[in-house]
């Protein structure tokens, strides 16, 4: 878990435009912050990566490792990791990251490695999840924050939230709706690991002491504390 006593460091990683990590951004700022981190770094696999501005406008150090520059997806994630612990993050986050991480990589990262995902797991893991939902005739969609383990997308979930689905949506539409709450809950799990509240044990998410079932905690709009 995270140490309580000082500042929690985040690292993040993207590859594109950024939109979870400025949510990120947003929330660390200010004397009235919602999250008690500082990001200590953000990383890009894809040079052209939009949200590389988003962190130099910031101040906040941003590294490209750009995956093609390897030879195997080993030596690439052998890299990443090795750049990420001279930041000595508390918590790693994925944040629109689009590789598919080695087992190595996750187990060297384990317990401190999170993700969200466009769907309310364990529904839908993959991509496309969207035209899933609509396709399937599904009254909700929604977004999950998990804990990141070998599994894709199979990690334990911690948060959900959820939209609702509407008659003249299309995949475009539901997407910018589901990203929407994506911003609130994300920055929200991270809060809740920097300050000792959340871990994983046992492959399962524990909050407050409290095992979390299969689709972890749901949202409230009003506010999840």
């Amino acid at each position: 878990m995270a140490v309580t006593n000082q500042t929690a460091r985040l690292v993040v990683l993207i590859s594109g435009g950024g939109s979870n990590l400025q949510s990120f951004i947003d929330a660390c700022g200010g004397d009235n912050s919602d999250l008690d981190a500082k990001i200590a770094a953000v990383i890009s696999n894809k040079p052209e990566a939009k949200g590389l501005d988003r962190a130099s406008q910031v101040g906040i150090p941003n590294i490209i490792v750009d995956h093609r520059a390897f030879d195997s997806r080993e030596e690439f994630d052998a890299n990443l990791g090795d750049v990420i612990e001279s930041f000595a993050p508390d918590l790693v986050i994925l944040a629109g990251f689009m590789r598919i991480l080695t087992p190595n990589f996750v187990n060297r990262f384990i317990g401190k490695l999170i993700n969200i995902h466009p769907s309310l797991l364990p529904a839908y893991p993959g991509l496309h999840t969207h035209q899933c939902a609509l396709d399937a005739g599904d009254a909700e969609a929604g977004a999950t924050v998990h804990f990141v383990t070998p599994e894709l997308d199979g990690g334990p979930a911690i948060l959900q939230a959820k939209v609702p689905i509407l008659a003249d949506d299309n995949a475009s539409s539901l997407a910018a709706r589901v990203l929407s709450v994506e911003h609130k809950i994300y920055p929200t799990v991270a809060q809740w690991f920097c300050s000792g509240r959340l871990e994983m044990k046992n492959g399962q998410a524990i909050l407050d002491n409290q095992v979390l079932g299969q689709t972890g905690r749901t949202f409230s709009q009003d506010g999840e504390r």
